[in-house]
């Protein structure tokens, strides 16, 4: 990522939520505990059903911060 295509002021500052985004948020976070409860009843209890549960919690936050920001950085 070039500096340029980064602006703290923007990333870092509060982003309201639109009842669009609201709705959006809400399906990430529906389709997330779905995915969670799955993999809890299937998955055995180890590191890689951790890392999996690590990794869906991140990749929910990391879209609902795409659609906080807009999918931009600047």
């Amino acid at each position: 990522m070039i500096q340029a295509d980064f602006d703290p002021e923007y990333v870092f500052s509060h982003h309201t939520a639109t009842p669009e985004k609201l709705r959006q948020y809400e399906a990430i976070h529906a389709s997330a505990k779905h995915l969670a409860r799955v993999i809890l009843e299937c998955v055995p209890q180890s590191s890689d059903r951790s890392s999996a549960l690590r990794l869906l919690r991140e990749a929910s936050m990391m879209a609902c911060a795409a659609i906080a920001l807009d999918g931009r950085l600047k």
